[in-house]
């Protein structure tokens, strides 16, 4: 072996495609998505403590609401995380993906749909007669499920397509969503019960306009209405000062306003799809019927 030969084998570009990660870096995403999985389980567990603190007629019920709410809203951060450092390591593997995807279905799945029931549903007063109060008891049932199996649905289709068709295609070039991503419809509940402060609703008709926000975010979830994808943005390319001052601000409203900056961004977010989806519908141009020529004779 030359001596060229041998320091072009010793000396690899470690940021060369062939270059093969260290083992240790595959274990990086994957710690990521364990927490995404605590956190949905913890969610889980605060969501029951709550419950059974409304039952027992404690005044620590809003607390663990609130803090089943949190737990989910880190757990999408999280979920934003693992995938974009198994991209930036070159660790992205089947093993990988599968595993986000179950996580996923705890953390942004299970967990808001047993905290919207127990939250939005449950603790509603009972002055309502008993066969009213059991078709809002059913609805529940059927919304929060509908919530559960529209984004295990979502998961799945994400998992085997690849080009999926979106009934309003964007810009080319650009990556979109066909519909909305679980952590999104998550983040939407979480950030409601946050920003109520965890008290759980006693009205039954704001109980009902939230089972028709479930049902929305449900739709929204298994659409193929186009979503903005972030997954382009590059964190490591430079910024200009505008988009830095603008992170800064806010970081600072998340910081001093975090219950009504959270939910807005949730809200912008879901509403986003919506949005460009009922405009994308007034700017489509009805035929034109084919004209007539009048003979004069």
């Amino acid at each position: 072996m030359s001596e060229n030969s041998w320091r072009k084998h010793l000396y690899v570009n470690p940021h060369s495609p062939d270059r093969k990660p260290r083992r240790a870096l595959y274990a990086l995403p994957s710690l990521f998505t364990a927490g995404n999985i605590f956190l949905g389980f913890y969610a889980l567990l605060e969501t029951f403590q709550g419950a059974m603190d409304v039952v027992a007629g404690g005044a620590a019920a809003p607390g663990h609401f609130s803090t089943a709410a949190i737990a989910i809203g880190v757990a999408v951060f999280l979920d934003g995380l693992d995938g974009r450092i198994a991209r930036m390591t070159n660790t992205t593997s089947d093993f990988g993906r599968e595993l986000d995807s179950l996580a996923d279905l705890v953390s942004f799945g299970i967990a808001p749909a047993i905290l919207a029931f127990a939250w939005g549903v449950r603790f509603i007063d009972v002055n309502l007669d008993p066969k009213t109060l059991h078709y809002l008891f059913f609805g529940g049932y059927f919304f929060s499920f509908l919530f559960l199996i529209c984004g295990a649905l979502r998961l799945a289709r994400f998992n085997i397509q690849s080009n999926p068709v979106l009934k309003n295609p964007g810009r080319p070039g650009r990556k979109y969503f066909a519909g909305m991503p679980i952590p999104s419809g998550a983040a939407m509940v979480g950030s409601v019960v946050y920003a109520a402060g965890g008290e759980p609703i006693r009205f039954w008709v704001i109980s009902v306009l939230w089972l028709l926000l479930l049902g929305l975010l449900a739709f929204v979830m298994i659409s193929t209405w186009r979503y903005p994808s972030f997954k382009d943005l590059n964190l490591l390319a430079p910024r200009s000062p505008i988009s830095f001052i603008f992170m800064a601000c806010l970081i600072f409203m998340v910081a001093l306003f975090p219950q009504l900056v959270l939910l807005a961004m949730s809200t912008v977010y879901v509403g986003s799809g919506i949005v460009i989806r009922i405009g994308g519908i007034l700017r489509r141009k009805p035929p034109q019927s084919p004209q007539l020529e009048h003979q004069v004779g």
